[in-house]
């Protein structure tokens, strides 16, 4: 039974901290999808990726390929079809409780400075928890991240 994990972004920006993330998962040994709602800014995020650091670098692609199967991190607004055992949901991209249950891991990004983002991170709290999925929120206001939140 997986898990949900809530990411309130307070201090640094997605960009930043997706990698990081998806560094920890791909140790893990995990397939990951990210899940978007809006294709322009998974293309930004894939040439974000594309030009980060090369010892750090992080094989992905973008769905709709002919490898999306093959691809470590895919990146796209659907269904997961790379075998993913996490979905980290960016820009408010829904997760539903089965698929919570069904993985290892699910990760919701959040940016702490939009109040839209902050009240739909508060929406899925309460309809993840409300069915069930086990949950931690994390938030990096003091500098680090500590986990605040457990249901």
């Amino acid at each position: 039974m997986g898990a949900v994990y809530f990411y309130h972004l307070t201090r640094r920006p997605l960009e930043a901290t997706l990698p990081m993330l998806l560094d920890k998962a791909h140790g893990a040994g995990w397939r990951v999808l990210v899940r978007g709602t809006e294709e322009a800014r998974l293309d930004w995020l894939d040439e974000k990726l594309w030009l980060g650091p090369e010892e750090g670098f992080l094989a992905h692609g973008r769905a709709g390929g002919p490898h999306d199967a093959r691809q470590p991190i895919l990146l796209g607004t659907g269904e997961a079809t790379n075998e993913a055992s996490c979905i980290m949901s960016i820009d408010g991209a829904e997760v539903s409780p089965d698929e919570v249950l069904s993985l290892e891991r699910t990760c919701i990004l959040f940016d702490g400075n939009d109040d839209h983002a902050l009240n739909h991170a508060r929406g899925q709290w309460k309809a993840l928890t409300g069915a069930g999925c086990a949950a931690q929120y994390w938030s990096e206001a003091s500098g680090r991240w500590e986990k605040k939140a457990e249901a």
